[in-house]
């Protein structure tokens, strides 16, 4: 039997089985085999480095065993068509073609060329997989050193420390079948094979390789997504949950492993169940999605290239994950202003942190229409949620008129509380923390307008010097006075400007917190008289006035806990009557 090998089961030991189990009275091995796996070995990838220790291997058999070891033609420095190139030496040496490549040896005997193709013999004792158990969320092994195993779930993790040690030998191993399976998996593929680094798309396993001198050891590192969850599973209010159906630049964040890919894993089945076509950009491809989305890696190393191909099918949401290089933040902030909805994932430890990922590589005023949400992942939950929004206003903290500039404010989008400003000084980005105000003024100040409005009123600071004093739309006029003499009396006594604006039947509550218990307290002439009570136009709890005009809520109650959020955003309460 005379055999022309090819590259595919030179470099994984099925050259040297089949000479073991066969009898082969002469090789033809291809220069161009030789020189692909010479090449793969100075760039220190995983097949090259293998590949020549077969070689070895090979040539010591023949010696041993009478194999008579020709080699043949010519070496190239052109990579392309090396398959057809390796057909022609068998069809020019009347020799029977071995391959590990399915489709290499179809095309062989469609052009008549003997053919064996040699499915893959797995002999490896230990499998990455045979690391995992249903806890384990990922697997650290690194040469002579224990075992490492990451266990639990996003916000609540232990990393277990095992006895189990393995030699480079033992790893080596493992490596090559990794490679191996994900050459010949349809739902598996290498990502990057370079000097010292291989990376494995091993169906949900997503696996990092790396060795000298590249790493200080040999080390394989395994991660897999523990669960998959649904959008409604999320803690997501009804608001919130509308706001993901019309937001078309929504960014995600987190740390790692705080189950970012996670969440935009259900955000992209969301889209896809609301008859959205998505499509996801990723480098590596370790998204776990359903096959109707389609996952695009980076074309010739180039995300920009990708958006290229992208635009021409039409996604109506791309998902773009773990975006690091400033081109990606352009592709991102391209593919928006284009009209397509885009979510985008970035490493970040708060969802402000995310937001300025992206000042400096885009123009500053363009900010607010690339990203209008910005979610941040915590402990594999949603955390924090902003929105950006863009004015033309004096930033907080000055006073003057003549600072006023484009402002981006990043608000909370639960409370519409603003949490920073965005925006230039000189030379200089500004991303400034939004001191929260105390909207309750002091008691002082009550009881100073007091000695001067003798009817029901509230009174809303807005600013250290400034608030908006509502009193009844009949009593208006008498607070203000004639020329607003009676107003200025009243600004000059609290030292404070003074809006008046009618209370449109509302009742003033005042709402503070003692040790014992929530209180919110009225007017005495309200005393026994059932109220519904009410912030920001949402309806709260009802309630009976008790007889000092003061309602007492227990601390440990659920009611207790959101009328101290509200009273620590320095929102206001109001009641109406019944």
């Amino acid at each position: 039997m005379k055999i022309v090998p090819d590259t595919s089961i030179v470099i994984d030991g099925r050259l040297k089985r089949f000479l073991e189990q066969n009898t082969v009275d002469e090789i033809i091995l291809p220069e161009l085999v030789i020189a692909e796996v010479e090449y793969n070995a100075n760039k220190r990838t995983r097949i090259g480095i293998t590949g020549l220790q077969e070689l070895t291997e090979i040539r010591e058999y023949c010696l041993t065993h009478n194999i008579m070891l020709t080699y043949y033609g010519e070496r190239t420095h052109d990579y392309r068509d090396m398959d057809e190139k390796i057909r022609k030496v068998a069809e020019e040496t009347n020799s029977i073609l071995v391959t590990g490549d399915f489709v290499q040896g179809k095309i062989a005997d469609a052009k008549g060329i003997s053919c064996l193709i040699l499915e893959k013999e797995v002999e490896t004792e230990m499998k990455i997989e045979d690391f995992f158990d249903p806890q384990t969320l990922s697997v650290h092994l690194k040469e002579d050193l224990p075992v490492l195993l990451k266990t639990g779930k996003p916000g609540d993790i232990d990393l277990v420390r095992t006895q189990r040690m393995l030699n480079r030998e033992e790893l080596e191993a493992i490596a090559l079948d990794i490679v191996e399976r994900a050459r010949q998996s349809q739902d598996s593929f290498i990502e990057l094979d370079e000097k010292g680094a291989t990376v494995v798309q091993l169906r949900e396993y997503r696996i990092a390789i790396t060795q000298p001198p590249f790493s200080d050891r040999m080390e394989i590192t395994a991660v897999r997504p523990l669960k998959k969850l649904a959008l409604p599973e999320y803690t997501v209010s009804g608001r919130l949950l509308a706001r993901f159906e019309k937001a078309e630049g929504i960014l995600v964040s987190g740390s790692p492993g705080a189950g970012k890919s996670t969440f935009v894993q259900s955000l992209a089945e969301f889209y896809k169940d609301k008859g959205k076509i998505v499509k996801t950009m990723e480098k590596p491809r370790d998204l776990q999605v359903s096959e109707e989305i389609t996952q695009y890696t980076a074309l010739r190393g180039s995300m920009a290239k990708t958006a290229d191909i992208l635009l021409l099918t039409r996604p109506d949401f791309t998902v773009f994950d773990e975006m690091r290089k400033t081109e990606d933040f352009q592709v991102f902030a391209d593919m928006r202003l284009a009209g397509v909805g885009m979510v985008g994932v970035v490493h970040a430890t708060d969802a402000i942190d995310a937001v300025q990922r992206f000042i400096g590589r885009i123009e500053l005023g363009m900010i607010p229409q690339v990203i209008d949400t910005i979610v941040h992942i915590e402990n594999g939950d949603i955390g924090t949620v902003l929105n950006l929004t863009f004015s033309v206003k004096v930033p907080h903290g000055m006073s003057e008129p003549d600072l006023a500039r484009p402002v981006i404010e990043a608000k909370d989008f639960e409370s519409g509380v603003c949490e920073f400003e965005i925006y230039s000084y000189g030379e200089q980005i500004v991303v400034m923390p939004v001191k929260k105000q105390n909207r309750t003024p002091p008691k002082k100040i009550l009881k100073n307008i007091d000695k001067f409005v003798g009817v029901d009123y509230r009174l809303e600071q807005v600013a250290p010097n400034k608030g908006i004093l509502y009193v009844p739309k009949e009593a208006m006029a008498e607070i203000i006075g004639k020329k607003g003499k009676t107003i200025s009396q009243i600004e000059k006594e609290v030292n404070m400007n003074l809006d008046v604006k009618p209370m449109e039947e509302q009742i003033p509550v005042n709402l503070d917190f003692t040790k014992r218990a929530g209180r919110l307290s009225v007017s005495r002439r309200y005393r026994n008289v059932p109220l519904n009570f009410y912030c920001k136009g949402e309806p709260l709890f009802s309630a009976t006035v008790g007889k000092k005009g003061v309602i007492k809520i227990d601390l440990q109650s659920k009611l207790a806990h959101t009328l101290y959020d509200i009273w620590n955003r320095g929102d206001t309460v109001y009641a109406k009557e019944e």
